[in-house]
């Protein structure tokens, strides 16, 4: 029996089975997407009755709500006063879950986890950021593809979105084949092994930290990586460009544009943009120009820089944060998720970075004739709730995790550590960091190591945290390092996402 729900359904996958992604994204780049996100908006609240009750009882007459100057005078959601304010079913398209097909929930790192619904409809603008990674970067439409998802399965989601999304561009005609490990790497090596070889490339997708396990845990048993021609898709956190050289060397990719790319998403709707070449050749430019990176982006450490369609999620930029707004299960306006970061748009940012005398385009056509397209930017350096104070400087993780990734600690530490500010013994704060050893750590480490992880952390500190080279006095800049076995429950356990930061 066909209904409403399905004739819709069935209309938009036929849409996104039927339509080329180059040119669809050449004409997002090139009109105005604010008659589309004042739709979403009319469509909002018209159909879902939560919404239309938050305006309401702010006193917001939506009707006079026609330009995007009204639209950006309009009152942000959150989790608090929206998502935990009204109950699931009144969030939906027409007050029910019945407009839904599917169930996930967030990680819960930040708290309880939060149940998101969404219909086989609100992936197809998800999948389109997976088919400019695969497409664009991996050419994955004209080689034979295993995608193998490494992110948890459940009701997480990471791994159930990540093979959804991957499984509509195999309809679209993607020779691509996917297949679903999980978190288990022993799975995972054994299916690289037993299948790999039967395609051109091995595409992994998963956390960082944990497909550096991977990857090393399969050169510990002899798997030779180049053969397969790894390829990686990372999400759920920053990560440096020493720590993507770092990898592309374990793994044998040679190719830093085109090998690997970072999504930048949330539970509460999907993938909201994706590196592309031009992004990362932008980053690696400025991984060595923290002033450069300081006058971009406000800060000399580097954020995760994507690009994103505007046509299918609106961002915007208040004082230092993000707000977005996109169709989902439970639509979202103006939605502020507390990540730090910005936007720049693609002339605008293209043109700063000539002026530093970089010519970004050029660089990422240098080595692929695909991934250039005039999409704006987004920039998120993540939720500065998981920094540390310590002395009223922020620390960052991404900053403990570069010096992690130097040639004098990498061989030695997994890349996982927790960040936490401890009272010494004379009731005086101290900057710890819990660290955990590789299996060749455990077995090699030096008695020295605890003391170049804490001459490395100490000398990026100083180099990228301006905060913390003037804020804390010398005598306590350096952190107290400990060193611990892998998957040790007091720091590291087993079966759960990990958190690099305590209060």
């Amino acid at each position: 029996m066909l209904t409403d729900r399905s004739a819709r359904t069935l209309a938009a996958y036929a849409e996104f089975v039927h339509t080329s992604l180059t040119p669809l994204l050449a004409e997002h780049a090139a009109r105005d997407p604010v008659p589309s996100l004042l739709a979403l908006f009319a469509r909002t609240v018209r159909e879902v009755p939560a919404y239309a009750d938050f305006l309401r009882t702010r006193g917001i007459d939506a009707d006079q709500v026609r330009t995007l100057a009204d639209f950006q005078r309009l009152p942000f959601t959150t989790k608090p006063d929206y998502v935990l304010a009204y109950p699931l079913a009144a969030r939906c398209r027409g007050g029910t879950l019945g407009s839904n097909d599917m169930i996930a929930v967030s990680s819960g790192s930040t708290g309880e986890p939060t149940v998101w619904p969404r219909a086989l409809s609100d992936e197809l603008a998800v999948a389109a950021r997976f088919e400019q990674v695969l497409h664009d970067s991996f050419e994955a439409d004209r080689r034979t593809t295993l995608a193998v998802v490494c992110f948890p399965l459940g009701t997480w989601v990471g791994g159930m979105f990540t093979a959804s999304c991957c499984r509509h561009l195999a309809a679209k005609g993607y020779p691509l084949t996917v297949v679903t490990p999980g978190n288990n790497k022993a799975e995972i090596l054994r299916v690289v092994r037993t299948l790999g070889a039967s395609f051109e490339q091995v595409v992994l997708f998963g956390y960082p930290p944990f497909v550096k396990e991977v990857v090393d845990a399969g050169l510990a048993e002899g798997i030779a990586w180049p053969e397969y021609g790894i390829k990686l898709v990372l999400a759920g956190e920053v990560f440096s460009e020493e720590w993507r050289s770092l990898l592309a060397e374990r793994a044998g990719m040679t190719r830093p544009l085109y090998d690997s790319a970072a999504l930048y998403g949330t539970a509460d709707a999907g993938v909201l943009g994706n590196e592309t070449p031009l992004s990362i050749a932008i980053r690696r430019f400025l991984a060595s120009r923290p002033e450069a990176a300081r006058a971009l982006f406000g800060e000399s450490r580097l954020p995760t820089l994507v690009q994103y369609d505007p046509f299918e999620r609106y961002f915007e930029e208040h004082e230092r944060t993000l707000l977005f707004s996109g169709e989902n299960g439970v639509p979202l306006l103006r939605y502020h998720i507390s990540d730090s970061g910005g936007v720049w748009p693609y002339a605008a940012l293209i043109a700063r970075l000539s002026e530093l005398g970089f010519d970004a385009e050029a660089e990422a056509r240098r080595d692929g004739t695909r991934g250039v397209h005039a999409l704006p930017f987004v920039y998120v350096f993540g939720r500065s709730h998981f920094a540390v104070s310590y002395y009223g400087a922020n620390v960052f993780p991404d900053m403990v995790s570069i010096a992690l990734e130097q040639p004098a600690t990498s061989p030695w530490v997994t890349g996982k550590f927790v960040l936490e500010v401890v009272t010494d013994e004379r009731h005086d704060p101290q900057l710890s960091i819990a660290v955990e050893l590789s299996p060749r750590g455990v077995a090699e480490a030096e008695s020295g190591l605890g003391e170049r992880v804490a001459d490395a952390v100490l000398e990026v500190l100083l180099r990228l945290n301006s905060e913390f080279s003037h804020y804390v006095p010398g005598p306590r800049q350096r952190p107290l390092v400990t060193l611990w076995p892998p998957a040790h429950p007091a720091y590291f356990p087993t079966g759960v996402k990990h958190r690099y930061s305590r209060k």
